[in-house]
């Protein structure tokens, strides 16, 4: 993926338990991408539902829902992030 500026990632949901998994998934895959971006923890209710997602844990990548009501795995959200670019 190439980039010129920071991408923004977040993850959307309340701190369950897949929430945090879905994190630190996206986490490992950043790292395993080598690039520059910023992973965000959004909580609040009503900006989850801005985005249209109704169920959580959700990846939105630069404004873009990703996925939503599942943890991909860690191969998944590394494809789902270099695609982008594609």
């Amino acid at each position: 993926m190439q980039q010129t500026e920071t991408t923004t990632i977040e993850v959307l949901g309340p701190g369950c338990a897949n929430c945090k998994r879905l994190e630190a998934r996206t986490t490992e895959a950043v790292a395993a991408l080598g690039i520059d971006a910023s992973i965000v923890k959004v909580t609040d209710p009503g900006e989850i539902v801005s985005y249209g997602v109704m169920s959580t844990p959700a990846l939105v990548v630069d404004g873009r829902v990703l996925v939503s009501g599942r943890v991909p795995s860690i191969a998944e959200v590394r494809d789902l992030i270099s695609d982008l670019d594609s």
